[in-house]
């Protein structure tokens, strides 16, 4: 969809990875459109939206998130599905996020890929473990998400992570990485400087005024690179 995969492997620009909160209706595209126009440093920007929205049927999930994913493509953000497969294909997203419990699901990463094509991103949560990271990029992901790194509020964390697997991810491997869970702009910098190349944030930015928030957490990874 764009010249240019989102997920590029670019150590010293760390971007955001927005991810949505449950409710998506009402003034939320609204909201999105105003945290994507914020004006946040050009190499540490807003690069990923995933549409994360859990408990409805897909009808309903697709016409949630259409008006969203138009908005994200008209700023060059990629629109990435949370879970689905068959939602993701249904939207044309430009990729999807799997957990360890979607995998047994939805099936691995070679039956995403098979079902998405050979462009689409894909991303799998490893939690703090090497094993699933490995398991993820020897299987084809396109990047691998670790985490949790602080206490949040998103969900319960069951699995924690330290930030040095990023470090260790990073002397090893071309695969982006992620990081997740409790990022704020005041503790965002340790996760920068260990090697995460996309910072996911959800509290961070939806607390709140959007586009100031994603503002200070831009200029929180500027400030550690």
């Amino acid at each position: 969809m764009f010249d240019e995969p989102q997920f590029e492997h670019q150590r010293v620009h760390a971007k955001i990875y927005l991810i949505s909160p449950q409710h998506v209706a009402g003034d939320f595209p609204e909201r999105l459109a105003r945290a994507l126009d914020a004006p946040a440093n050009s190499h540490h920007r807003v690069a990923a939206f995933q549409f994360r929205v859990k408990g409805i049927d897909e009808h309903e999930a697709a016409r949630l998130a259409e008006p969203l994913q138009r908005i994200c493509e008209a700023r060059e953000v990629a629109f990435i599905v949370n879970d689905s497969v068959s939602l993701a294909k249904r939207l044309g997203a430009d990729g999807v996020h799997l957990g360890q419990d979607d995998m047994a699901r939805e099936g691995s990463v070679k039956d995403a890929r098979e079902r998405l094509g050979k462009d689409a991103q894909i991303g799998v949560t490893c939690h703090g473990s090497k094993h699933l990271a490995l398991e993820a990029g020897e299987a084809g992901a396109d990047y691998v998400a670790f985490g949790a790194f602080y206490p949040t509020t998103t969900k319960e964390v069951e699995h924690h992570a330290e930030p040095a697997v990023l470090t260790w991810w990073q002397s090893l491997f071309e695969i982006p990485c992620v990081a997740i869970g409790g990022i704020t702009p005041d503790n965002a910098g340790p996760l920068v400087q260990a090697g995460a190349d996309f910072i996911a944030v959800y509290g961070a930015v939806w607390n709140g005024d959007e586009a100031a928030n994603v503002v200070a957490l831009s200029e929180a990874i500027a400030g550690a690179t």
